[in-house]
């Protein structure tokens, strides 16, 4: 893939960042959600790929725009074909309520690189290079935390774990604060808190848990640009997303999938902040119709990590003042 498609899809996810913060702490998850995919689809619109969304917002059916297997992209006889994971706005309650994390997220592959993985939950464990190779989904917590505390060289109790804060995740929390490690709870966003496992500076060390299966996949493929590690199993919720699953192709479905199954190949990485978080920071505006985003832009095949910090006119993008 053309290493110059990275900033095009940054330009794309700084579009959907502005959108839905104006948004932020107005209660209105739907609004928000709404703002980030029509910011989004606009801007694909004017870049020259043959895209096809295969983690996006739902089937064609519950989604409409974003969806599974649409199109993006200006197509054309050059343009390059690559499949698209994407969350306009990864945290909607997030941002309705003007908590921490929230951003505008894309991963892009060559075609057929991706899991195709469908809406249901999967359980999930994920942590930086400095781990990578010592983890198991299949081990217990206190395992996977002391072997992560060896391999950074910290002790149990400097280690910490990112968790969603949910009821399922009662005896998981349990479990870990026996191993004597932190723990840092979250309301929502898993792609950015596992993402943040692979920045040094987070704070954050391993993430466990049980969250959305796209973003499992869209999390694998920031890891492997950053050298972490990602590992996962879907959990289904009832027969029917079993079956869903099998029709879109994924086998073996009970399977513990490494990081190479949900994703390999050349990949790239975008995301935005909406929110402040470990990860990013938040759109803010500025006087004189002005807004700042933050951004990071990843490539696999070189390693490379940008961070980009950006000022818009918003008296030139009114796409952007949506929600106003």
């Amino acid at each position: 893939m053309d290493r110059n498609l990275a900033l095009e899809f940054v330009r794309i996810t700084e579009a959907a960042a502005l959108a839905s913060s104006r948004w932020m702490g107005r209660g209105d998850e739907k609004a928000a959600d709404q703002a980030a995919v029509d910011a989004m689809r606009r801007a694909f619109n004017s870049l020259r790929i043959d895209g096809t969304v295969v983690i996006g917002e739902g089937e064609r059916d519950e989604a409409p725009m974003l969806y599974i297997g649409e199109k993006v992209g200006m197509a054309g006889p050059d343009a390059p074909s690559v499949d698209i994971a994407l969350d306009p706005l990864e945290g909607t309650t997030i941002c309705a309520t003007g908590g921490v994390g929230a951003i505008s997220v894309i991963a892009v592959a060559e075609r057929g690189r991706f899991l195709h993985a469908p809406d249901t939950y999967m359980d999930k464990i994920a942590c930086g290079p400095g781990a990578a190779g010592s983890i198991d989904i299949d081990a217990p917590p206190e395992a996977n935390i002391r072997a992560v505390a060896k391999k950074l060289g910290k002790d149990i109790s400097d280690v910490t774990v990112v968790i969603l804060n949910r009821p399922r995740h009662e005896k998981l929390i349990a479990e870990v604060r026996k191993t004597g490690a932190r723990i840092h709870l979250i309301g929502d966003g898993d792609v950015s808190a596992a993402v943040a496992t692979g920045v040094v500076d987070s704070g954050i060390d391993l993430l466990l848990g049980v969250g959305g299966a796209p973003e499992g996949v869209i999390s694998a493929a920031a890891l492997t640009c950053l050298g972490g590690d990602f590992q996962g199993r879907l959990k289904f919720r009832s027969d029917e997303e079993r079956a869903r699953a099998t029709r879109m192709g994924v086998s073996e479905i009970d399977r513990a999938f490494r990081m190479t199954d949900l994703c390999h190949g050349p990949v790239m990485f975008v995301a935005t902040g909406v929110t402040s978080g470990p990860l990013l920071k938040g759109v803010s505006f500025l006087p004189n119709h002005r807004a700042a985003t933050h951004s990071i832009v990843m490539r696999s095949a070189t390693g490379t990590v940008r961070t980009i910090e950006a000022t818009h006119d918003l008296a030139r993008k009114p796409a952007t003042m949506s929600g106003r």
